[in-house]
């Protein structure tokens, strides 16, 4: 194909069109094999037991009931936006929760009933319909303290669904920046019993084990209970919950910003935690550590790096692309920042600015462990944006899209995939259940070699993922400035043996078909011309750009998108080959403006 970047030897795969002298990035990850994670499900498995068994247990309830609180002291702002139309919707009856509705009527209990699907039960009982009810005016402040006693009166004692995981740590958050909001309208027992519900809630929050990857906003969360606590018992949260934010931060915030598990917009949600520990602290009359305003400044960064020119989030590694209003409110206390470099080096992701054109990739390995609870087996995935338009996306997974870990598999991206496999897995069955559904046998080193010129810029992306077939894929991009045209190149290449031949040379040979995936945002649309293998592709500004290619066969399917966790129809175009293992394949492709449209 004219005009693409020539393919090296698989020794010089990391060489780059153009002669760049730039060396190369190494990212390693540590991986995570399935050797010795039955092990540490078996464990998981049988903490979890026993901490069920204790939770549930009196002792216990009267150890996370003392000290008694006093009373309310700070109201903290969450900065994220509001629907007062929903908190109004519930005033008069509905409850609408996570694509889900629930007829009320004027005294329906929302929580002595059935829910419409778990996510809008979980969003029930994280009390995420609290902030939008209490934007909603008059009235909203007396129906609060009914659901909220409601509740109380089903789930006030220790219940494993309400009072684990993400649904506790978000309800004591939502309850610690609504309390005070609430006090004027309530009486002295109702104050009372909301203060108890807080300190008991972040209490909870400090004993229990489960949601490992949340250790650090559990912390935040307990902080920000403890400022809006009176007395002994918001003393001791605050002093327990800052120091193991203290311990905890570096680690979760990486140098350049980006969030430890590599999700955009789990540093984005991080960053409005933060933000509102920030103004709680201030009340408080308390002293902000320094790596509390550290953490905040690198994830403002981080925020505008992921922040792509139609004005939401990229969406990889268990993220959406966020709505623009939720960023704009996230960096509203510094919208005067400085603009963010063109990668993030840390956290594994490159940009490249063309003249109209803006391609953002994946280029680390992907989290391990329990921060791999939603990490994606996608390396060398991108997204390519055109002005306003998202042509190129992926399937946009997140832990609150109604849909399988098939999502986070390599055929859910614009990436690379091999067979019938993907460049790793999530766990699954009973370990899974006991550790969560981490990612395993993924990519574990990452090599990246950028150049940038005048004239364009070069990035190539090589990665082990599909080491299991004896196979390295490597993607090399480069963004033509003068033309304003991509061009891309991916390459599986043979591993060898250290004589520098196949590991395997009397094996079977075999033929794997392997594809290229580029999915389509739901207002993007590609047809297929008359040649079969170019694909005219155009967004909602109407602007045409042909997909043109090398591959042996083309095709435009059917796929799925997740918006807010709900599912959108959309589509992906698939470049289609095959490749021996022994021998490496490659397919060509760039994106060229269409000069009719």
């Amino acid at each position: 194909m004219e005009g693409a970047p020539a393919t090296g030897s698989a020794r010089k795969s990391s060489a780059f069109a153009g002669g760049s002298s730039a060396r190369p990035l190494k990212t390693r990850g540590r991986g995570q094999p399935t050797k010795g994670v039955t092990l540490k499900a078996l464990a998981a498995s049988i903490k979890s037991n026993l901490e069920r068994e204790w939770f549930g247990s009196p002792p216990h309830r009267a150890m996370i009931g003392r000290p008694r609180p006093v009373g309310l002291a700070a109201h903290p702002h969450d900065p994220r936006p509001v629907d007062p139309e929903r908190g109004r919707q519930l005033i008069e009856g509905v409850m609408v929760l996570d694509g889900g509705a629930l007829r009320l009527g004027e005294t329906g209990d929302p929580f002595d009933q059935p829910s419409p699907t778990r996510q809008f039960a979980t969003a029930l009982h994280r009390f995420d319909w609290l902030p939008d009810l209490m934007a909603a005016g008059p009235g909203s402040a007396r129906l609060a303290l009914r659901l909220l006693q409601d509740w109380r009166r089903v789930f006030g004692v220790w219940n494993a669904f309400s009072w684990s995981g993400e649904r506790l740590e978000r309800r004591t958050f939502h309850l610690a920046c609504a309390a005070r909001g609430l006090s004027p309208e309530a009486s002295d027992a109702e104050i009372s019993a909301m203060a108890q519900d807080l300190a008991r809630g972040a209490r909870q929050l400090l004993k229990a084990s489960d949601a490992p990857q949340r250790k650090l906003e559990r912390a935040v969360v307990v902080t920000i209970a403890g400022c809006a606590l009176s007395g002994k018992a918001g003393d001791r949260l605050i002093a327990e919950g800052l120091k193991r934010v203290n311990a905890l931060l570096d680690a979760a915030v990486l140098p350049d910003g980006g969030h430890a598990s590599r999700s955009p917009e789990a540093g984005l949600e991080l960053l409005f935690d933060l933000l509102t520990l920030d103004d709680a602290l201030g009340q408080r009359g308390r002293p902000h550590p320094e790596r509390l305003t550290r953490a905040i400044d690198r994830l403002s960064s981080s925020v505008r790096f992921f922040t792509l020119a139609d004005g939401r989030l990229a969406a990889f590694q268990g993220g959406e692309a966020v709505e623009p209003r939720r960023i704009a409110a996230a960096l509203a206390h510094d919208d005067q920042g400085p603009r963010p470099p063109q990668t993030a080096p840390h956290v594994g992701y490159q940009k490249m600015q063309g003249g109209s054109l803006q391609v953002i990739a994946d280029a680390g390995t992907p989290a391990v462990g329990v921060l791999s609870v939603t990490a994606c087996a996608q390396p060398a995935a991108v997204e390519i944006v055109f002005g306003k338009d998202r042509l190129i996306t992926s399937c946009g997974w997140s832990p609150e899209a109604v849909g399988a870990n098939a999502f986070r598999l390599s055929g859910a991206a614009s990436t690379v995939s091999v067979g019938d496999g993907s460049a790793g897995r999530p766990l699954s069955g009973w370990r899974s259940e006991a550790l969560g559904p981490w990612l395993i046998d993924g990519a574990t080193e990452v090599e990246i070699k950028r150049h940038d010129a005048d004239v364009g810029v070069w990035l190539d992306i090589i990665h082990d993922g599909w080491r299991r077939l004896g196979l390295t894929h490597a993607r090399r991009l480069y963004l033509d400035l003068k033309a304003d045209e991509l061009r891309g190149e991916d390459s599986l290449i043979p591993i060898l043996d250290k004589n520098g031949g196949s590991p395997n040379p009397d094996g079977p040979r075999r033929y794997l078909p392997f594809s290229v995936t580029f999915h389509l945002h739901p207002d993007a649309r590609a047809s297929l011309a008359r040649d079969g293998k170019s694909v005219l592709i155009k967004g909602p500004s109407n602007v045409g750009w042909w997909l043109r290619n090398d591959a042996v066969d083309v095709a435009i399917t059917p796929s799925a998108y997740f918006d807010h966790g709900q599912t959108r129809p959309a589509g992906a175009i698939v470049l289609k080959s095959q490749v021996r293992p022994e021998k490496g394949a490659k397919i060509r492709w760039k994106l060229v403006r269409a000069t009719d449209h």
